[in-house]
């Protein structure tokens, strides 16, 4: 791995570290605002922001400033959350239940991290070792490629809910996106060589700019990528979350059915809370091999799973949105050499001014799907190509190797879940639990058969 231009302690001057801090806000921003967006039910893009800087900050203070990573809407609970407004009496109640069920799940991360204090984190390296965690790095950024893909057929502008852009323009825009970012990682110098995810975004989203202003004039819809229409309502403040409890208490006196909808919250979130323990678990030991700090030990596995936790609890509040660590703001710190905690502190604070500043929010909403997809490529290429990294150590001649890792990504690729009414599994922890149990298995050294001369020998 290369080595950082700024350790975690660094500080770089005042005009880097607003790029820097920039480019970590745009690699983070479309995972965070588009899952309140899919789940809908009047949730709060800006809200989901803000709880995430807010949620990253308190992180940032448990773990002593020490993990460099942004926690952004974990789509984990994707599923969790629009049931938490299906089986809701009214949004309100929607709206208490993804926070209720987002302090479950943060209480899970608590639990496990007091389970981790008196315990230590040594069994962690003994249970997922490089050739274990490796391949479920890999994973994390290979099973994310389809929603990059996706992402790259389609510009903004919609005609009754269906795209007009041709998919091929769109595909051009996005691969330009990827092209620019390369180049400006690898054939430029000084400070553009630092920031190429902001440089290949605003090169593309320029040339799709150009191309949907013609487009709109000739009337030619082929070539209209951007909607520029959410710039004629910008929203000022966020709609938080709590800002529906009252209504919410209300309707729960009104229908008395508050017990048997926390039982389903529950269900829905705290089974999902021990699966993302081996997300949390892969990121901090993928970001430990990028800025060359073991994280598991300093500040801890303790702290991280607690900061985590009570930051996701905190952001929830505010956003609605149960939060995580983000591979795509690992990939940042690896693109641009930048490890210093005081961009991630940066990107907090600007988090929470964007989400209060509707035009500059509102822009981010204007980005095409096909940009982000192309920048989407170069981020969860890098999360796969890190994991791949992880492996340069184990000796994949051996066999019992060549088992373990094989049926960790087979077993990702492939999409195995687990999910029964009560209970749910997704992709990761099935393939982490797949690997484990393989690793199990080819360490059982096979009971010794004596052979009929050493039976002799013995006589």
């Amino acid at each position: 791995m290369e080595k950082m231009l700024y350790g975690v302690k660094d500080k770089p001057n005042i005009g880097k570290l607003v790029f820097f801090a920039l480019q970590q806000l745009l690699a983070i921003i479309a995972g965070t605002i588009t899952l309140p967006l899919i789940v809908g039910n009047g949730m709060s893009q800006s809200a989901a922001l803000f709880g995430a800087s807010v949620g990253t900050l308190i992180y940032l203070l448990i773990t002593k400033f020490k993990s460099p990573v942004f926690l952004g809407s974990s789509f984990t609970y994707l599923g969790s959350m629009i049931a938490a407004f299906a089986g809701a009496a009214t949004a309100a109640i929607g709206f208490f239940g993804v926070v209720l069920g987002a302090i479950l799940a943060g209480l899970v991360y608590v639990a496990l991290s007091i389970v981790v204090h008196y315990t230590g984190s040594n069994w962690v390296s003994k249970v997922m070792p490089p050739v274990i965690i490796g391949p479920v790095v890999m994973l994390i950024g290979l099973t994310l490629a389809p929603n990059a893909i996706n992402n790259l057929y389609v510009g903004n502008v919609t005609v009754n809910g269906t795209p007009v852009a041709s998919p091929y323009v769109c595909i051009a825009i996005g691969l330009l996106t990827l092209i620019m970012v390369v180049i400006f990682a690898t054939h430029t110098k000084g400070f553009l060589k630092l920031i190429p995810l902001i440089m290949g975004v605003l090169v593309a989203y320029a040339v799709a700019a150009i191309l949907t202003v013609i487009g709109n004039a000739t009337g030619t819809d082929a070539i209209r990528i951007i909607d520029f229409s959410p710039m004629s309502h910008i929203k000022w403040v966020p709609d938080f979350s709590f800002l529906h409890f009252g209504q919410a208490f209300k309707d729960f006196s009104e229908t008395g059915s508050f017990w048997r909808y926390f039982g389903t919250i529950a269900l829905l979130y705290i089974p999902l809370a021990f699966a993302v323990f081996a997300e949390h678990i892969a990121d901090h030991k993928n970001l430990s091999f990028i800025i060359g700090q073991d994280l598991l030990k300093e500040p801890g596995l303790d702290r991280t799973l607690m900061g985590d936790g009570v930051g996701s609890m905190v952001g929830a509040l505010f956003g609605g949105c149960p939060n995580t660590t983000y591979g795509e703001s690992i990939s940042c710190v690896a693109f641009s050499r930048n490890a210093s905690i005081i961009t991630i502190v940066v990107t907090s604070c600007l988090g929470i001014v964007i989400s209060f500043f509707g035009p500059l929010m509102t822009f981010f909403e204007t980005i095409p799907s096909c940009i982000i997809g192309g920048l989407s490529i170069a981020l969860y290429g890098y999360i796969a190509s890190s994991g791949l990294r992880m492996l340069k150590s184990v000796d994949l001649n051996n066999q019992r190797n060549i088992f373990i890792v094989s049926s960790i990504l087979v077993t990702g690729v492939g999409g195995l879940i687990i999910d029964i009414s009560w209970f749910s599994l997704p992709t990761i922890a099935c393939a982490l639990l797949v690997g484990i149990l393989v690793n199990v298995i080819t360490h059982v050294k096979p009971k010794k058969v004596k052979t009929n001369k050493e039976e002799k020998g013995e006589k």
